[in-house]
This record gives C-alpha cells, structure tokens and sequence, in this order.
C-alpha cells in the first residue's frame, strides 16, 4: 500500500479529476431528493415543515461533499485504495439521497446510515493519511478523525430526538460539525490547494444550477403536457431561464482562488457556500412552483410561489456578494449592485403573474450593468 502524502499547496495545473466529478454526480441525485421534497410541501401551503427539512437535509448533503473535497484537495493519491474507498463514499451518498423523503417524514434513520457508510470512508482516509506522516501533519489527521467520529456519534440525537427539539439539536450538530476542521487544523494546516478548492466549488455551483434546470424543464413539460394554454407559462419559463444564466454569470464573473490564501478566508468562505448552494437548489424548486400555481396544481396563493423564486434568488445574489464577488469588486458602485439588485428581486415578489419575468430581467439587468462598470473601469486604468 502507498503511502498517503500531501499534495503541494503550489502544484501547478492543480484540477479536479474524474473521480472527483464522478463524485459529484451522486450529489446530483441527493439534491433532487431534496428539491422534490421541497416542492411538494410549498406546494401544499406547508413552508414551516418544508423549509426547515431542507435547510436540515441540504445541511448533510453539503456537508457530505465538503468533507470530502477539502480531503482530496489535500491528499489525493487516486490510488487504487483510494479509488475504492471513494466508491464506498459514493454508495454512502446514494443511501443517503434514498432516505430523503423518510427524512421528511421525520424518519432520519437510512440518512444516518448513508452517513455512517460516509463516514467510516472518511474516518479511514484520515488515519491513512496519519500512517503515513508524522509530527503535526499526523496529529492533524488524528484530529479529524476523531472529530468526525464523535460528530457521527452525536448525530444519533437527531433520531432520538422527539420531533419539537429535532431542529436545534441538528443546529448543535452543525456547528459542532464545522468547528472540527477549524479544531483539527489549529497547529498545523493540511494543503488544501487554493484554485483546485475554487474549481471544485464553481463546479459544483453549475451542478446546482443544471439542477435547477432540470427541475424547471420538468415543471414545465408536465403543465404543457396537461394544458393547452401556455401564456401563462411562457413568462415563467423566460424569467427562471435569464434567472438561472445570470446566477451563472454573477458567480464566475471574478476568479477567487487569489483570495483563499489562509485557513480563515478559506474556510469563511467555504461555509458560507452553504447559502450559495442551497440558494441555487432552491430556485429550480421554486420555479416548479410557481408553474403549478399557474396551472392550479398548488394550493398557495401567487405571492407564496413568486416568493419561492425571488427569495433564493435575493439570497444567492446577496451572498455572492457577501463571502464571492465583493472581494473583487471596486468602488462603492460596483459594491453596490448586487446588494441592490437582491432588494429589486425581493420587490418583485408583488409583481403578480409577471413575478418571475421580472425577477429574469432584473437579474439579467445585474449582469449588464456588472459588467458595464467593470469594462468602466478597466479602460479608466488603460488611460
């Protein structure tokens, strides 16, 4: 067996590799998991049961595929060990996004599981790393080890639990979650490669956005399918589409490897994904729903649906900038757009049928006028 080295912080052409993006084909199916669950419960007028069962099982799947990324971004020896453990991660994943809709129901218990089978996968990663270093970088192997096995512990709360408390134990669950890179890298830091973490989370983030997508095209294909008017759907569909585009343009409109040069601004950084993703998700969600509200399939009221569009949408364009662009971003006008542009969406909701058009072009109008101050201000630095 080969022993399991760090790869270098300053590898040049550091990229993601197949097996990485196999690995994140398996999140596509959890996320839709997810997605569907949340359609059905807004749909149904229930956003208190819908919502917080997202935040909670999007919490684990993001949460899954971090734990995994930041590791092979720091010891990825594409071994043939690490290859098998990887697929057993996978399968975990797989169990996972099948308790999904269990998990809805209040039943987390083939969630755990997925998460136990992710979980020993990932244990034994870690104390392979351990094996085969010494010092520090061993006892920070020995450190996430262990975190992660006591997290996978403490996760049994959830299931024991009655449903009530469930929300804030899972609350405590989380943070203590994501204090363990931060408790397990306090003496020394493994080497997480800037621009191969930054690749990963882009990637990713178009995994969302495909997502979203898919689920929209659904939406719409099921109403055509059953109706013969479309004019009510051909604004929805134009909206979400400019919507989706232009989430797609704001995140990749300024690279941001150059910014992730410790710990701290990494992992602030990477956290806070955890919005921009699920923001991401959540918009294909809405826009299911604001097509069944259109052909009376859902029973909420057309500012209910137009909110579950405008409000992933402000919160993705809103964190973008908070913990993405703003780092990038000069000047007061440039800081400005997309916290405005978030507003603007928001205001939208009261736009009645055209709701959702108008949050496309408001969107649309964001990247425009984005990308207006930067040409601005690079032919201000050429003269």
């Amino acid at each position: 067996m080969a022993r399991m080295v760090p790869r270098g912080r300053a590898e040049a052409h550091r990229a993601a590799t197949p097996l990485e993006l196999f690995f994140d084909l398996c999140f596509v199916v959890a996320v839709a998991q997810a997605g569907r669950q949340l359609v059905h419960a807004l749909a149904e007028g229930h956003p208190g049961h819908g919502i917080p069962g997202y935040l909670m099982l999007y919490f684990a799947i993001w949460w899954a595929w971090v734990n995994f990324s930041w590791f092979s971004s720091a010891y990825d020896t594409d071994d043939a060990l690490y290859r098998v453990v990887t697929l057993v991660q996978m399968a975990g994943v797989l169990i996972l996004a099948a308790g999904v809709p269990r998990a809805f129901d209040g039943d987390f218990a083939v969630v755990w599981f997925g998460y136990l089978v992710m979980r020993l996968a990932l244990v034994a990663q870690w104390l392979r790393a351990a094996h085969g270093s010494s010092g520090p970088e061993r006892a920070t192997a020995l450190r996430y080890a262990a975190g992660v096995s006591l997290c996978q512990v403490g996760w049994l709360a959830v299931l024991l639990s009655p449903g009530g408390v469930r929300p804030w134990v899972f609350l405590v669950l989380a943070v203590a979650e994501m204090a363990v890179p931060t408790l397990a890298e306090r003496g020394h830091q493994t080497s997480w490669h800037p621009h191969h973490i930054a690749e990963r989370y882009g990637l990713f983030v178009i995994i969302m956005l495909g997502e979203t997508v898919s689920a929209a095209t659904v939406a719409v294909q099921s109403a055509v399918d059953e109706q013969e008017e479309l004019a009510g759907l051909l604004p929805i569909a134009a909206g979400g589409l400019l919507l989706i585009f232009a989430a797609y343009w704001i995140y990749f409109a300024v690279p941001i490897h150059l910014h992730l040069a410790s710990n701290r601004q990494a992992f602030l950084w990477g956290y806070g994904h955890y919005l921009v993703f699920g923001s991401a998700a959540a918009i294909g969600a809405g826009i299911e729903v604001a097509v069944e509200q259109e052909v009376g399939e859902a029973h909420v009221s057309l500012f209910a649906a137009s909110a579950c569009v405008t409000v992933p949408g402000a919160l993705f364009m809103f964190t973008v900038w908070l913990i993405h662009s703003r780092h990038q971003k000069r000047g007061v006008a440039q800081q400005l757009v997309l916290p405005v542009s978030a507003v603007l969406v928001l205001a939208c909701t009261f736009a009645g049928h055209a709701a959702v058009l108008l949050t496309g072009l408001v969107a649309s109008a964001t990247v425009a006028v984005g990308a207006s101050l930067t040409a601005r201000q690079g032919q201000a630095l050429e003269s």
